[in-house]
């Protein structure tokens, strides 16, 4: 009965549009109240959720990404991108999936990437020729390279909950990501042809190497976050702080485009941001925990495992159940509640954590750009002046492509884990 009620709360919660974290709570506090347990629980759990070292690292990095978005990096690194892919046809959208792709490599939140590129590169895309549910649906598409492309702000959950290297989980998303970003290109690419869109002019390599001096800072950070990880000289936690000292330092004496006067309100921001994931995490540990004592990652796995023991029926029912659950919940949510189960089953039929960590994360951000709740879907027909049918219809291909490429890494384990296990064994 309470458990009924827990899962009763909890999807009546979301389907009223009550935020994620407060039906978290919502429906952990109904079934604590049933089951007549202390509500001591409450703060107890939620305090053990967020009491994570590494989780520390994500506050660094989002207020990173929102240094060097104020800084003038966005339109440094568009520039670089056009005068990289800009001269083929459908070269803006090309270029918009390229920003998207360098990007993601700095602020590791595909939100921020949708509405920081989206905010340039939709208007532009329109002003140029191109239709407006496409210039929507390519950036809404194109910004969930971001947390597959280290850094990422999920791939940091997912080290957090199951114990795995942040490094590696960093490592095993590169080859991945960028499977994702030349899949999109290509079907961009063959749209383009098709539609007959517009491309500009070849502009030479003095414009690639102009752009690439003026983005070369922004670009900088990725290879600093890295290496401080990779060789082992600081912790995630410490490599985010670097990489907001550097995104300052740059925006505001180097591209001289971020106001020292604003520095407040962007730290005020980065910290309600943060405020509101770490929160996320503390309610979905109270969740979690009464899955756990309830025995529901058991039930599951038990029930799969009766089903089949195949691990290939496996993948594919880990990927079925996560597609259907992004397409309603959360990444981040839907990664603290369903990971831990969905690991133990993972690891029942011989897949590698690391292996199965990557292509669950790749899965649950394609769910940021499918309807009814697709966070980036929305950002973009915001931008775009759209309603959403249109840019649905119009970011089909896109997601066709990258469920292609999450096909790809759930059943061919070295995309995820040769990298990561070559530079960190």
């Amino acid at each position: 009965m309470e458990v009924f009620v827990l899962f009763a709360v909890f999807v009546v919660g979301l389907m009223v549009g009550i935020p994620v974290a407060i039906t978290l709570g919502l429906s952990s506090m109904a079934y604590l109240l049933l089951a007549d347990i202390p509500l001591v629980v409450v703060p107890q759990k939620i305090y053990a959720g967020m009491d994570v070292f590494v989780l520390l690292s994500i506050p660094g990095f989002i207020l990173a990404g929102n240094l060097m978005n104020n800084g003038g990096i966005t339109e440094r690194i568009i520039r670089f991108a056009n005068a990289l892919v800009g001269w083929i046809r459908g070269g803006l959208g090309l270029t918009n999936i390229g920003a998207s792709m360098l990007f993601g490599g700095i602020t590791g939140t595909a939100v921020a990437d949708a509405a920081s590129i989206g905010g340039v590169m939709i208007p532009g895309m329109k002003k140029a020729g191109y239709p407006a549910d496409f210039s929507a649906a390519v950036t809404a598409a194109s910004s969930t390279v971001g947390p597959i492309i280290p850094p990422s702000v999920p791939m940091i959950i997912v080290g957090a909950l199951s114990g795995i290297s942040v490094g590696k989980m960093f490592l095993a998303g590169a080859i991945p990501g960028v499977l994702m970003g030349l899949g999109m290109m290509a079907t961009c690419y063959i749209i383009s042809v098709r539609k007959n869109f517009p491309r500009q002019e070849w502009q030479g390599f003095s414009e690639i190497g102009k752009a690439f001096g003026g983005a070369f800072w922004a670009l900088a950070m990725t290879g600093i976050i890295l290496y401080g990880l990779l060789s082992g000289i600081a912790t995630p936690t410490e490599t985010a702080i670097v990489a907001s000292v550097y995104a300052f330092v740059v925006g505001a004496f180097v591209y001289r485009e971020l106001p020292v006067r604003l520095v407040p309100k962007i730290i005020s921001d980065s910290a309600i941001s943060a405020a509101a994931i770490l929160a996320l995490v503390g309610f979905a540990n109270v969740f979690g925990w009464i899955l756990v004592s309830e025995r529901i990652p058991q039930a599951i796995a038990s029930g799969v495992l009766t089903i089949t023991e195949n691990p290939i029926l496996v993948i594919l029912i880990i990927n079925i159940l996560l597609l259907f659950v992004g397409m309603f919940m959360e990444t981040i949510a839907a990664l603290i509640i369903l990971f831990v189960p969905l690991l133990s089953l993972a690891t029942a039929v011989g897949i590698e954590p690391l292996h199965f960590a990557t292509f669950a994360v790749l899965n649950l951000m394609i769910g940021l750009t499918t309807p009814p709740v697709g966070v980036c879907l929305f950002v973009c027909a915001g931008i775009a002046k759209l309603p959403l049918t249109p840019v649905v219809r119009a970011i089909f291909p896109f997601l066709l492509s990258n469920l292609i490429v999450l096909l790809m890494v759930s059943y061919i384990p070295a995309l995820a884990t040769w990298l990561p296990n070559q530079i960190l064994p």
